[in-house]
């Protein structure tokens, strides 16, 4: 089972996918995010052409873990995900993950427009990594 994950910014989206058997994320691409009416589209299409059947939407939660007016924006924009796409939309904790991807590119020598484009996909695979991550059982105890 595919699942996209997203990272959804004012001015770039980035996409993560993981892989067939819903274990690991890996970067997708950076969608123009400015014109969202394009970008449903764009996800529409993406999302037929991969297969996906679930999506993972990074909630921007404040530190206090409240809902501010961009969390609130994309919970809009995930109930328009849901009636486009009619897959289920999950929504993901997804504070300081664009700090860390920031960080990550950085200590791997990233810079500049790549850099921005690069940050967001990382983001995407953080939060979807994260989604992955507590879908699986805990391993059993070998003893």
């Amino acid at each position: 089972m595919r699942i996209l994950g997203i990272d959804l910014g004012r001015r770039r989206v980035g996409l993560a996918l993981s892989d067939p058997s819903g274990i690991l994320a890996t970067p997708l691409e950076t969608l123009d995010g400015r014109d969202r009416d394009a970008l449903v589209a764009q996800l529409r299409s993406r999302v037929r052409e991969l297969g996906v059947e679930e999506v993972v939407l990074g909630l921007p939660r404040r530190t206090d873990g409240t809902l501010g007016p961009e969390a609130l924006a994309t919970q809009k924009f995930a109930e328009r995900l849901e009636q486009t796409l009619g897959l289920p939309i999950h929504l993901e904790d997804e504070r300081l993950t664009t700090v860390q991807a920031h960080r990550s590119m950085r200590e791997a020598g990233g810079r500049g427009a790549e850099l921005r484009k690069a940050v967001d996909r990382v983001a995407a695979v953080l939060i979807l990594q994260t989604f992955l991550d507590r879908r699986q059982p805990p391993p059993e105890d070998p003893w």
